[in-house]
């Protein structure tokens, strides 16, 4: 009987150390890095913007649940730029609980980059300061290139050229560049309207570490678009505008933003919320890897 509750016990302990061995091989799965991106408001005819409040309101309840560090804006918060599209945003802005790391559209263009530049640490009030219109947020595993166009929604050579010299810096780590739109033709619904510069093919995505791009511009109905796709092993992440919609057309508008969850072993989770709803639309979740 001692024999054979010895031998019970070795294979039990032999089991044990087995199941622990396989499971510390497991990939690492848990989070290191969540954040939340913004797409365009620019309201009209009216500048009020209920729906970029109701989101703001929605993500400083879900800042400790999702370990959100800070968020992104893609541009176009200010309808051409006016200083009264500017001013009715930013008490709405200054209430969100995270640093705000915003970009310029071609509506900001109406106006300055001085004023942008103004209104974007008016915004964060001390949370965090925005130097420039091109920046870089560089973390362990992923680095976020801030590029605003030079001009309307596209780059001059200037452009380009800092954008292939920080994506060459920053290599091999993996980067999402934040751009106000896309290139021409990556989004079939409006394929005339993004960046029209070659050089953003042929010497910035072109480039191995560039794993996404994040951008907005088209203010895309989600349910009724191709919002997240891959394109020659890069993926193309849609961020939806809060204050209205325009393709394919005006007549369904429902507010959305998106949570980007970089995990451990690299895999990126983009999850999709309607404001006045805490729980992800499992509908418009987006898988990629780094």
């Amino acid at each position: 009987m001692k024999l054979l509750s010895r031998l019970i016990l070795s294979t039990a302990l032999l089991l044990s150390v087995v199941f622990n061995t396989g499971c510390s091989t497991e990939p690492d799965n848990t989070k290191a890095l969540s954040f939340v991106v913004l797409g365009d408001a620019e309201p009209k005819p009216e500048a009020k913007f209920p729906h970029m409040a109701a989101a703001i309101a929605d993500i400083n309840q879900l800042i400790p649940s999702l370990d959100l560090e800070f968020a992104v804006g893609v541009g176009d918060i200010a309808h051409k730029g006016t200083m009264l599209q500017y001013e009715q945003a930013t008490p709405v802005l200054q209430a969100l609980n995270l640093p705000f790391y915003p970009i310029m559209g071609n509506e900001e263009y109406g106006s300055t980059t001085e004023r942008f530049l103004t209104f974007a640490n008016l915004w964060n009030q001390g949370k965090t300061s925005i130097d420039s219109i091109r920046y870089t947020k560089e973390f362990d595993s992923v680095a976020l290139v801030f590029a605003s166009p030079d001009f309307g929604r596209d780059f001059n050579d200037e452009g380009i050229d800092w954008l292939k010299n920080e994506v060459a810096r920053l290599s091999p780590k993996p980067v999402m560049l934040v751009v106000h739109g896309a290139q021409q033709g990556v989004f079939k619904e409006n394929a005339d309207k993004g960046i029209s510069h070659p050089g953003f093919v042929t010497e910035v995505i072109s480039q191995p570490n560039v794993r996404a791009v994040i951008s907005g511009d088209l203010h895309m109905d989600m349910p009724r678009v191709n919002h997240s796709l891959e394109l020659n092993g890069v993926h193309y992440v849609h961020i939806p505008a809060l204050e209205r919609t325009k393709i394919p057309d005006e007549s369904h508008h429902v507010a959305m933003y998106r949570v980007f969850s970089v995990m451990q072993d690299g895999s990126v989770v983009v999850d999709t919320y309607q404001t006045g709803n805490l729980e992800p639309l499992a509908d418009y979740q987006y898988r990629f890897t780094l």
